[in-house]
């Protein structure tokens, strides 16, 4: 399984990143639906994608803290 970032939408694709900082197009119309920016999707080995709600909630809430723990600084 890969984790894929939704980075922006451009026309009928939805820009992604992987783990490795590469990013990919996939067709919007393979993704879930109501999939927006800054949202986790899990690849899966069939090919197909899945919301992955709890790993995008870990990652808001680490950077949520990152930049908390910058202001406190």
């Amino acid at each position: 399984m890969i984790h894929l970032s939704i980075d922006r939408f451009e026309g009928d694709y939805a820009v992604c990143e992987n783990s490795g900082g590469e990013m990919s197009d996939i067709l919007i119309c393979l993704l879930p639906k109501g999939i927006k920016e800054g949202d986790i999707v899990a690849l899966h080995d069939d090919g197909h994608y899945e919301f992955d709600i709890a790993e995008t909630e870990r990652r808001r809430k680490e950077i949520i803290d990152l930049q908390n723990k910058l202001f406190e600084e």
